[in-house]
């Protein structure tokens, strides 16, 4: 009776930890759909938390936070990297003593060990999203300090480039200590306009629709976004966008790999 109890256990065990480091399923997130909880100082959405093909754990969720109030103390994370995105309002950010007073499409990165807080610095409610994650592979501290360490990149600051179809504003692209690939975009595409054909690569992807109307197709399946809808695309799924609205859309496309 003792040998198979401690056999279920075991079962169970396994089954636990392998749907915990399952992949997470390519999927839309509708703003407006998704469950919210009310906490002493902001409302949050809690988006994802899983493994993917490349990170051991992936979390995504976002906070509104009400006028000069933080959604908790600051903090350390020992073995995650932490990446802030301003959906709305204006909010202060500060990682390792530096701190930056930052407004919509505004990022902050942090690496792991450097204490990093956020508090609502308007006079309204302030959203952002949190992209927090750990990779399957070993954290590679050194790497990370080469290549820039953690970071501010204020929406302002940054290059409009017109293309073809739209527009493009580069954020970043380059190594991490959790990820051999991390980078950064926003795209705009003029009405009617697809982002490109269907596709597929190796790299993971995150998008943020910012403005507009568009339609994702994902592995034959369409599916209609509006501003602050999410789409985690897993790497090697088909995928594309279109602007099916009458005006600029414009969104935020994050890709990684290890």
């Amino acid at each position: 009776m003792k040998s198979l109890l401690t056999y279920l256990l075991l079962c169970n065990s396994f089954v636990v930890l392998a749907q915990r480091n399952d992949s997470l399923p390519s999927k839309v997130f509708i703003w407006d759909s998704i469950i919210t909880s009310n906490e002493e100082t902001r409302v949050r959405r809690q988006i994802m938390d899983g493994g993917t093909t490349s990170l051991e754990r992936f979390i995504v969720h976002a906070s509104t936070v009400q006028p000069g109030k933080a959604s908790h103390a600051p903090h350390v994370h020992d073995d995650m990297e932490e990446l802030i995105i301003v959906k709305e309002g204006e909010v202060r950010i500060t990682i390792k003593g530096v701190t930056r007073t930052l407004g919509p499409g505004s990022v902050a990165f942090a690496m792991p060990g450097d204490e990093h807080g956020i508090e609502n610095s308007g006079n309204s409610l302030a959203s952002y999203y949190i992209l927090r994650y750990k990779s399957k592979l070993p954290s590679d501290m050194n790497r990370a300090s080469q290549n820039g360490g953690s970071f501010f990149l204020d929406w302002n600051d940054l290059t409009y480039k017109l293309t073809e179809k739209g527009g493009r504003r580069e954020f970043f692209n380059r190594p991490t200590s959790q990820l051999a690939k991390f980078e950064m975009h926003t795209t705009a595409l003029r009405p009617g306009l697809d982002s490109h054909a269907p596709h597929t690569h190796k790299e993971e992807e995150l998008v943020i629709l910012l403005q507009g109307n568009v339609e994702m197709y994902i592995a034959g399946q369409l599916y209609k976004m509006v501003p602050g809808d999410l789409v985690f695309l897993s790497s090697g799924v088909s995928h594309a966008l279109k602007n099916t609205g009458k005006e600029l859309c414009e969104y935020f496309a994050f890709q990684w790999k290890n």
